[in-house]
């Protein structure tokens, strides 16, 4: 799925205590090593907790960003790279980044044929415009400014380049959000038990998503936040999920 779930530690009157949402604040640092601390079986992980729907969401995003052979796109909050590998298929080249460099070093182990390097999300390593098209997916809300990121994805997009935003969202249907959320904050930890490195770290998960803004409210700080045009949405899996497209002016 491309999210990063947090847990971190904290001394605290002599005891070590997690870290969750509550208390985090997004901090990059702290961030960067919480995700490292679920790099060894995350893919595995995401697959299982969306019954196997990342993969289908990983595809519709690069549908999505209508990528040609040639073209550059950067895949921000890449994790392990299993997102930039599936926008390689595209012909176009596809680099990967992202904090955890422990998200990245399990990504080289098992990806090796896929450019993956540190990069945060606010100060992205590279000129600008030098990219035809920039895209997230469940990163975001791990950002601790959206509004100033998605002003540095303008930033290292060229003029007319695309923005796709892959997100948690919310089920438009009321009853199946009511059924949905109740996944989230009851039995999504428990799946976690039997299959994450830190399952703990998946209430955050689960906090950060009811906590994120809807498909109208996100796409608002998209057009709000500077120099992207014709923002636009579609749902996956009923609202789950969804796809936020842009266009650099």
């Amino acid at each position: 799925m491309g999210n990063h779930p947090a847990r971190s530690v904290r001394e605290r009157s002599g005891r070590v205590d997690p870290v969750t949402r509550a208390d985090l604040d997004k901090q990059p640092h702290e961030v960067a090593e919480m995700f490292d601390g679920v790099a060894s079986r995350y893919d595995l992980t995401n697959t299982v907790l969306s019954f196997g729907q990342d993969r289908g969401w990983r595809r519709a995003t690069r549908a999505a960003l209508a990528l040609r052979p040639g073209e550059r796109v950067l895949d921000v909050g890449a994790g392990t790279g299993v997102s930039t590998e599936e926008l390689s298929l595209s012909g176009a080249f596809a680099v990967g980044a992202d904090l955890s460099v422990g998200m990245l070093r399990a990504g080289r182990a098992t990806r090796p044929d896929v450019p993956l390097l540190a990069g945060d999300a606010l100060r992205l390593p590279f000129a600008d415009a030098t990219f035809d098209a920039v895209t997230i997916s469940f990163a975001l809300r791990n950002v601790v400014d959206t509004t100033a990121a998605l002003r540095e994805f303008a930033r290292i997009t060229r003029a007319g380049g695309r923005l796709v935003v892959c997100e948690f969202s919310h089920p438009t249907n009321a009853a199946f959000r009511t059924l949905y959320m109740s996944y989230l904050m009851r039995s999504l930890p428990t799946v976690a038990r039997g299959v994450a490195t830190n399952p703990d770290a998946y209430v955050y998960l689960a906090e950060s998503i009811r906590a994120w803004p809807d498909q109208q409210g996100l796409a608002a700080r998209i057009a709000e936040s500077g120099p992207w045009d014709r923002v636009g949405w579609r749902n996956l899996t009923g609202g789950i999920a969804a796809l936020h497209r842009a266009t650099r002016v």
